[in-house]
């Protein structure tokens, strides 16, 4: 009798994923392959990886190829009868009509087949459903002509039909949770009521919202909380400071904003014959998040700590975060210090990175050291300073000479842009102020940065597993654009025009544009023309810096990638480098992966929450009048921003006795009168409508009447 043939490791791998019809884990597919050496397994699956028998997504999720697939996706917009799907490669935005959809929407990964080019762009099918985003959204409750419909958050283009019955008492104007339902053949979704956070008129409730609609997770598991209770209670013992370098003799202190309560760095500067001795010495997370913990695979979930106008969402519990690893004045803390020497100019000569243990001298806060540099401090201010003035001194002379470095490098300083909301004790935003970054504030940026680079330069050289914080150089397409706007409103593009234009040719634009109406879009061009920062395990370094070496090290409390660092570093004094890889090779890599998920995640929110927040206090502001500057031309209209920072639309339309055509780039031209408005234009605008739960103002040119009833 003839003996059955075994199947090779690669047969066995496909009759595995011949029977499934989702993605599956490497370690499940391991599992039902029966194959049982492991190095076999992996080897033959990254051999067919390569070959193209299979597909592994970054996920790390493996499924067979469908016919000429080779491209996945994420669906990003969905309207009646089609959807856009954004290729997980890069590239254009691919067309899929609803019939060829498999059911997936907004959210969800897919795998596509088919890929075509047609007149109007590329067009494919979806192949299949890899990842299912839950079907779970928000939006705002709406009166219909045939009942009610939910206007939903996510990018669905049109609204839900909801029965009656599925509002579970909801009312017109409620922001609302909701479960989206398949329509009984019809690819068209509707919606059904899970949870109702009240009115969308309280930009608060708005951001209850959102954070559920981004997922953030607002509470902590109770094992997380225990954990951390117990973490915190730990003695720092005598044994833990012999083991450290013992710095608290030091004159450290913190400078944080004064409503800071997560304080993670602390500075010490010295004047030295050659140059300056830095010390960045940052709370030692990692002592007290423990691998694999409770505590640390929350931490990893979260990835960051989330800011609203009202609120902090913390990486960390408080019992942590606030109090067993914040750097507070008077009290012994572990550190984990970065202890750099530079020269005259800022040239990073020597480093190091050492267990620590800290006791500042001084909570600082910004304003108040602001008004020491200023010299405008009294008296009671510079005794409570006394012990760290000559470090402050040192730190203001250091930061400068680093920030001329940088700018000679091409490190592009850009405005921020940044609002600083006022809420009255409703919770109710009262006021809006562009944020205003003070002397003190860039100080530290500085220190800061120099921590990071010094900790990227140790990493490459010993060959470390590690998580970069990388920038890569812009795309060719998106510098073109930037050149027709900024040659549109009269700066130099030269530089820019070049084969490979560097961070310094960038930086150039910028101080051309800087003091200048045009400052402020020129700054959002140049932002978009650039990549988005993220992290990563290769150390490509960071365009926008003008840096080779960079990552996060100083913010371990509230960015995981900062703790992930902190615990490598820590083992690389103890394990050799082949030990060092197989035990956070995989680790740094899922780090990097997750955190910049995490990082887009909280961005996503915080943006969305800010939208809400400026047009509940513009909704106050109806009919009244203010100044301010276009800063963006449109074919549609302008839009205007506010020395508040607050930026609404003027539709093209709304000006009267006008004509105005658009010039494709940067200004609309009156044809009657040859009246231009460009970026940088000033205007006086009424406001004319706010829509709170979508974050849109509308503005109306000044003089006009506005009708009370008008909506957005």
């Amino acid at each position: 009798m003839l003996k059955k043939k075994e199947k090779t490791p690669a047969e066995s791998i496909l009759k595995a994923l011949s029977k499934l019809r989702h993605a599956i884990s490497s370690k499940e597919l391991l599992k039902k392959t029966g194959i049982k050496d492991k190095n076999v397994f992996y080897d033959t699956l990254h051999q067919m990886q390569e070959s193209g028998d299979i597909y592994v997504n970054k996920r790390h999720q493996v499924f067979g190829r469908v016919g000429k697939t080779n491209l996945t996706g994420t669906v990003l917009s969905l309207s009646e009868g089609f959807a856009f799907i954004r290729p997980e490669s890069g590239g254009e935005d691919l067309y899929v009509s609803s019939d060829r959809l498999k059911g997936a929407i907004v959210g969800d990964t897919v795998l596509l087949k088919n890929v075509t080019e047609t007149a109007r762009g590329k067009k494919a099918e979806v192949a299949s459903v890899t990842k299912r985003r839950q079907r779970i959204t928000t939006g705002t409750v709406r009166k219909s002509y045939s009942g009610f419909e939910i206007v939903p958050d996510v990018a669905i283009r049109y609204n839900l039909p909801t029965p009656k019955v599925d509002l579970k008492g909801a009312r017109p104007g409620d922001k609302v949770q909701v479960e989206l339902v398949r329509v009984p053949r019809r690819e068209k979704l509707s919606a059904r009521v899970v949870k109702i956070y009240g009115t969308a008129e309280s930009a608060k409730i708005c951001a209850d919202a959102i954070i559920d609609q981004n997922g953030i997770a607002t509470v902590f598991p109770d094992a997380v909380l225990d954990e951390a209770a117990r973490a915190a209670q730990q003695p720092i013992t005598q044994e833990e400071i012999n083991n450290r370098l013992d710095l608290r003799e030091e004159m450290i202190c913190t400078i944080d904003g004064a409503d800071a309560k997560d304080l993670d760095d602390a500075i010490s500067v010295r004047r030295t014959e050659r140059g300056f001795e830095l010390g960045v010495h940052i709370a030692d997370v990692s002592h007290y998040v423990v691998e694999d913990s409770a505590i640390d695979e929350e931490a990893f979930q979260r990835g960051t700590s989330v800011y609203f106008a009202d609120r902090v969402i913390p990486m960390l519990p408080k019992e942590l975060s606030n109090g067993a690893c914040s750097l507070n004045a008077g009290e012994d803390k572990l550190t984990f210090s970065a202890l750099i020497r530079l020269d005259e100019t800022g040239g990073i000569v020597s480093y190091r990175f050492q267990k620590t243990v800290i006791h500042s001298k001084v909570r600082g806060v910004y304003s108040e050291v602001n008004r020491i540099y200023s010299g405008e401090a009294e008296q009671p201010l510079l005794d409570k300073y006394a012990p760290v003035l000559d470090s402050l001194s040192a730190a203001r002379e250091l930061a400068k000479i680093l920030e001329n470095r940088s700018r000679q490098k091409g490190s592009m300083d850009f405005d921020s842009g940044e609002s600083m909301f006022i809420l009255d004790k409703n919770g109710v935003c009262i006021d809006i102020k562009p944020r205003v970054q003070g002397e003190a504030e860039k100080v530290i940026e500085q220190l800061m940065i120099t921590a990071n680079q010094a900790a990227a330069k140790l990493a490459k050289e010993e060959q470390l597993p590690f998580v970069y914080r990388i920038h890569e150089n812009p795309d060719p397409e998106r510098i073109k654009a930037l050149v027709s706007l900024a040659a549109a409103l009269g700066f130099s593009t030269q530089r820019l025009r070049s084969e490979k234009p560097s961070p310094a040719d960038f930086s150039e634009l910028l101080d051309q544009v800087r003091g200048t109406p045009a400052e402020q879009v020129v700054s959002h061009q140049v932002l978009r023309t650039m990549e988005k920062a993220k992290y990563s395990t290769e150390p490509i370094g960071h365009f926008g810096l003008s840096l080779a070496d960079y990552c996060h090290f100083t913010s371990p409390i509230r960015r995981y990638p900062d703790l992930a660092i902190h615990r490598i570093l820590s083992q690389s004094k103890t394990l050799g480098q082949i030990e060092l890889s197989l035990r956070f090779a995989s680790f740094a890599a899922a780090a990097a992966s997750e955190s910049s998920k995490s990082e887009v995640r909280a961005m996503t929110a915080e943006r969305s929450a800010e939208d809400c927040y400026k047009a509940e206090f513009m909704k106050a502001h109806i009919g009244e009048e203010f100044n301010g500057v276009v800063s963006g031309v449109t074919q549609r209209g302008v839009f205007v921003r506010l020395e508040s920072s607050v930026e609404g639309f003027v539709p093209i339309g709304a000006f009267p006795n006008a004509n105005y055509k658009f010039d494709g780039v940067v200004t609309q031209v009156d044809e009657r009168t040859g009246n231009r408005i460009t970026i940088g234009t000033p205007m006086r605008i009424v406001v004319a409508a706010s829509d709170i739960p979508t974050g849109r103002i509308d503005f109306m040119p000044a003089g006009q009447e506005i009708n009370s009833n008008q909506t957005v």
